[in-house]
């Protein structure tokens, strides 16, 4: 008899591996709760040492927590708090009826104190810088404050009202609500908390969205401007779109997700620094309604930009920070940015047409910026995906010269990973700060000033 080969050997003893393997779903622990951790939970670890990442815990608490995800030899487990043994003092009830285990998703920290929730987003800010940058605090030019925005300090039990952006998914019946954690399963709301009044007032709960797979309802807060854009399930009709507010319509194109017009505007109108910004459907825009003007002068203090110079926008959607450089650096001075989306650089260039010393150029940060033939430049704004710049974009970066940068982070991992990039590169972190522009969720914005390491670069 003919032996197998051995990597047939090999994918048997996998498989057969993995047909033995044991589910823990459903699986109830009590444990002593550990740090925070990135990703809105927090660290525990079973009797027989296995991590457990805890939703709905709070660094210290002593919980029941029920496994959802994981199974036996696993490297860790995912896990809800579904009875609190002895509670943090940083927690509250949740202000919303929706929050809670297996229900929805969209917000991490309905359990905690505004203060304490800012405090979580500190120390996983500090942790990431620690592990995957070697720096601390101190040397990231940082106090470890995460700095609410502006109107988001509320007496206890009421929520702000910042997310201008709404994605609803639709149920089996047509009702319109929001997807519970890692799931496609939609849980039906009648209001979320932290949706902007211009959302609310839309009243897409409301309504029967039958065939429609999603909408996702903006409300803008440079204008009245209000918009949804629905994507129909395959071979769904569009309804009739008659809401509380005039709005204007999209539609997600079934053959390349492409958003045409249905009616109205095909875009909305924004305002930051002075300037109005067109931003067409699908187009990026910060959804806070703080959040543009807070990182833009972010950006600008640390920037501290002169008359004359020159800088690069990358990523740079529909030219916020582009136009803010503009305005600083004066005609004598020159601003390229560079973004990927289509509709976002023709949004861009209408945003800056009056300025002749700007240049939008569409494609890939990493593709577009070896083609111009730039050698130096004196600042640099980066706004990057929540990826990250990644090493072969910050090594071409750190090799311009600039005097100083300027990094715009909504992932705390990412920046880490790309701070250690500049420092090999020859730059150290000059400042950081933290904005708590997502409140009741674990994301976090920074804005890190880079200059170089060597003075006289």
């Amino acid at each position: 008899m003919q032996a197998e080969p051995k990597k047939k050997q090999a994918g048997n003893a996998r498989a057969g591996a993995a047909e033995a393997s044991v589910s823990l779903v459903g699986r109830e622990y009590e444990v002593e709760v550990g740090p925070v951790a990135h990703g809105g939970h927090c660290i525990a670890r079973t009797a027989e040492g296995q991590v457990l990442f805890v939703r709905h815990a709070l660094p210290g608490e002593k919980v029941v927590a029920r496994v959802t995800e994981g199974e036996e030899g696993a490297r860790f487990l995912r896990a809800d708090a579904v009875t609190v043994v002895e509670a943090s003092k940083d927690r509250v009830e949740a202000p919303c009826p929706y929050a809670g285990p297996g229900r929805c998703g969209g917000c991490d920290w309905q359990h905690a104190k505004p203060g304490a929730q800012r405090r979580l987003k500190g120390e996983v800010i500090a942790e990431q810088l620690q592990r995957l940058a070697g720096l601390t605090p101190e040397e990231a030019g940082w106090d470890g404050t995460v700095m609410p925005a502006e109107g988001d300090k509320l007496p206890s039990g009421e929520v702000p009202q910042w997310r201008t952006r709404v994605q609803y998914a639709v149920d089996a019946d047509g009702n319109a609500g929001l997807r519970r954690h890692r799931s496609h399963e939609v849980e039906p709301i009648e209001h979320c908390m932290i949706a902007a009044p211009g959302v609310s007032e839309l009243g897409i709960e409301e309504r029967d969205w039958s065939g429609m797979a999603s909408i996702e309802a903006i409300a803008a807060t440079g204008s009245q401007d209000r918009q949804v854009i629905l994507a129909p399930k395959p071979g769904a009709r569009l309804p009739i779109v008659e809401l509380d507010k005039p709005v204007s319509v999209m539609r997600v194109a079934e053959q390349d997700g492409g958003i045409h017009r249905v009616h109205g505007r095909p875009f909305v109108r924004e305002r930051a620094d002075g300037r109005t910004y067109r931003v067409g459907s699908g187009g990026f825009w910060q959804v806070h309604p703080k959040a543009a003007e807070t990182l833009m002068l972010a950006v600008m203090q640390g920037l501290t930009p002169r008359k004359g110079e020159t800088a690069l926008d990358l990523y740079c959607g529909v030219g916020l920070f582009a136009g803010a450089l503009a305005d600083r650096v004066g005609d004598k001075g020159a601003v390229l940015g560079i973004e990927s989306g289509k509709r976002a650089v023709e949004d861009a260039r209408h945003n800056l047409a009056a300025f002749d010393r700007v240049r939008i150029e569409q494609g890939k940060v990493e593709s577009v910026l070896p083609r111009t033939g730039i050698t130096e430049v004196d600042l640099i704004v980066l706004d990057p995906p929540r990826a990250g710049a990644g090493k072969q974009t910050v090594r071409h970066l750190a090799g311009l010269g600039a005097r100083r940068i300027a990094y715009v982070a909504c992932d705390p991992a990412a920046l880490a990973r790309d701070l250690g990039y500049f420092r090999e590169g020859g730059y150290k972190v000059r400042t950081l700060r933290a904005f708590d522009l997502f409140p009741m969720t674990h994301h976090v914005e920074c804005v890190a000033i880079l200059e170089p390491a060597e003075k006289g670069r």
